[in-house]
């Protein structure tokens, strides 16, 4: 595929991983549009691509009439990524938000069929996969997709919205050959995240010197945290090389317990804080690793930016970009809002 002066579309292009990969595909040589309703995009993410490079801004919600025919024409592959999301606070406790995917999927889908798109590269997720595999965070486990099947159990609304819509693209490819590919990212982290998600909220919680120092859940939850710049390589060479709407994880096969990412971040940010463990709260699956060999078969793809590396990264980056007082001010609401 030839990026260049390819017309291109991003959904939810002003957020973390949106805004990402438009920078990546600027850098190729496409013409991007993005459409966003900057509800958890900003636009400091993509003023520069705006002024500098082209790229074209819509602000507006996907899910009102006519949006997503007007975002989509004229356009060859539309990468989308546009969702209700958050972390795992946002995700556990905003149930009906979440559902309002299956019908921003699905006008989505539907506009990209009758207005000639040729192909959709779909941001799916670990989410997907059955909880019941995940419980156990002393089994050895890596996922691999096909392990999602009958009895399909994912994870809360936003899990089954994921999963409606990777199957939705399975039947337009099997009944009207519309072009696609879901990528099923794992844990995604790095510069641009937000507090909503583990990673930079353990950040924050550092950087306002927090103590104690809150960690949800037992601390032995395992991830497989996955550097941004390695999700954006994917998704794109997902675009490349994908078209029947198979779906291909995105994730490093590292087992982190989260109790070992947050001693980690307090080591490096030079911070001796008393970790305090809270059970009740939302933790998600103890046990979700993906099993990456098919996107090295596929793709040609696998992660370059281990999860200590990238973890310094990020810290570097929050530490010189957010201001203490603000961070202190809004963290909370963050954990459990977009």
């Amino acid at each position: 595929m030839r990026w260049n002066n390819l017309r291109v579309l991003v959904t939810g292009g002003a957020s973390f991983i949106g805004s990402s990969l438009v920078d990546a595909l600027t850098e190729r040589g496409a013409k991007v549009r993005i459409v966003d309703d900057l509800t958890s995009g900003k636009m400091e993410n993509i003023r520069r691509l705006v002024d500098e490079r082209g790229v074209e801004f819509i602000q507006a919600d996907l899910r009102e009439l006519g949006v997503a025919e007007r975002a989509v024409e004229g356009i060859s592959v539309v990468f989308h990524l546009a969702a209700d999301h958050g972390g795992r606070g946002y995700v556990d406790l905003h149930q009906a938000a979440c559902a309002g995917n299956l019908l921003l999927d699905g006008m989505v889908f539907r506009a990209c069929r009758s207005r000639g798109v040729d192909k959709i590269v779909y941001a799916s997720s670990g989410c997907v996969y059955p909880n019941h595999l995940q419980t156990d965070p002393k089994h050895i486990l890596y996922l691999t997709e096909d392990k999602v099947g009958p009895p399909y159990d994912a994870d809360n609304m936003y899990g089954w919205a994921k999963l409606m819509g990777e199957m939705t693209l399975g039947a337009y490819y099997q009944e009207w050959g519309l072009r696609s590919a879901s990528c099923r990212y794992f844990t995604v982290y790095g510069p641009r995240g937000v507090e909503n998600h583990a990673v930079i909220a353990m950040i924050a919680r550092a950087y306002i010197k927090q103590d104690p120092f809150v960690v949800w859940g037992t601390g032995e939850q395992i991830r497989n945290w996955t550097y941004i710049d390695d999700i954006v390589s994917g998704t794109i060479l997902a675009a490349e090389n994908i078209e029947d709407g198979a779906a291909v994880n995105l994730g490093t096969m590292e087992r982190i317990r989260v109790l070992d990412a947050a001693n980690e971040i307090l080591r490096y940010m030079g911070y001796g804080a008393k970790i305090e463990l809270h059970p009740e709260m939302p933790t998600g699956p103890y046990n979700r690793v993906a099993d990456n060999s098919l996107a090295k078969k596929r793709l040609g793809w696998e992660p370059k930016v281990m999860f200590a590396e990238g973890l310094h990264r990020t810290i570097d980056w929050y530490v010189s970009s957010r201001d203490r007082k603000r961070v202190s001010a809004s963290l909370e609401l963050m954990l459990t809002e977009r």
